[in-house]
């Protein structure tokens, strides 16, 4: 990995653990571009690092990223390409193959919140709050906010979190499903960590293909779904993981995985 930025602590806290801490206390850690490059690089070396088997990204203790950087959006205009660095930081978060959890405690916005989106899991703190805000700066949400968003939470309340600006509060988003789970304020990471561990010590062959697969229920028609389904977990028949696995239940014993 090259360029590290400061605004982006890199840490590895436990055995097939990575952990992103955004930096930028100063900023309310704005997503501005260099940081979500940082970030992308970061997911691209866990990529490229088999002893990396999930990740888990979060803020602060008052703020996950409270949207984009605004100095940055001020320089913006009409005339940016429509797939410049941003938007190419965008799709290598995204298109990450391990499994990502979000740990998240206070303001969760904008770009923030999109961030979010792009994680399997999440964790929220009892005062986390969640929002679109974006039509307040005359702009819309432009990475999940308007696609992601309607198939996480449904289009109502995805509607009226876009134009209304209203944020919502941890409780509320684990009820529509755009987190996964609440717990008491400031116990975020240490859940977000225990849930990587418990992920971590699955085979990873198998993490990469289930991930794969769930994402697919999004893009797929059923029936293609299904096939695709099927041809992933025969593929996976055929690893030595899969054979280690079963051999490992058998004797009554904690498997190792290799990861082929």
């Amino acid at each position: 990995m090259t360029a590290k930025s400061p605004h982006l602590l890199i840490e590895t806290p436990s055995d097939g653990v990575r952990l992103l801490r955004l930096n930028r206390p100063d900023r309310r850690n704005a997503l501005a571009t260099p940081l979500l490059s940082a970030i992308a690089r970061a997911l691209d070396a866990a990529t490229g690092d088999p002893g990396i088997r999930v990740v888990v990204i979060t803020g602060d203790a008052k703020v996950f990223a409270a949207g984009a950087d605004i100095r940055e959006l001020a320089a913006s205009t009409p005339d940016d390409p429509p797939h410049g660095p941003r938007q190419a930081a965008w799709e290598t978060i995204r298109d990450f193959p391990k499994p990502l959890v979000a740990a998240v405690e206070g303001w969760c916005l904008g770009a923030g919140c999109e961030l979010l989106m792009c994680c399997d899991l999440s964790v929220a703190g009892a005062g986390a709050t969640f929002g679109q805000p974006e039509s307040s700066l005359g702009i819309m949400p432009g990475a999940g906010g308007t696609a992601t968003l309607p198939r996480l939470v449904g289009r109502t309340l995805a509607m009226r979190m876009v134009l209304t600006g209203e944020a919502i509060d941890a409780g509320h988003a684990v009820a529509a499903g755009l987190v996964g789970e609440m717990v008491q304020a400031g116990q975020a990471l240490d859940r977000a960590l225990e849930l990587a561990n418990m992920i971590a010590g699955r085979a990873p062959l198998a993490l990469t293909a289930a991930k794969a697969s769930v994402r697919a229920a999004f893009e797929l028609p059923h029936g293609d779904h299904l096939l695709h389904e099927r041809r992933r977990f025969l593929a996976l028949l055929g690893t030595a993981d899969r054979q280690e696995g079963v051999a490992a239940f058998l004797e009554k014993r904690p498997p190792h995985w290799q990861g082929r």
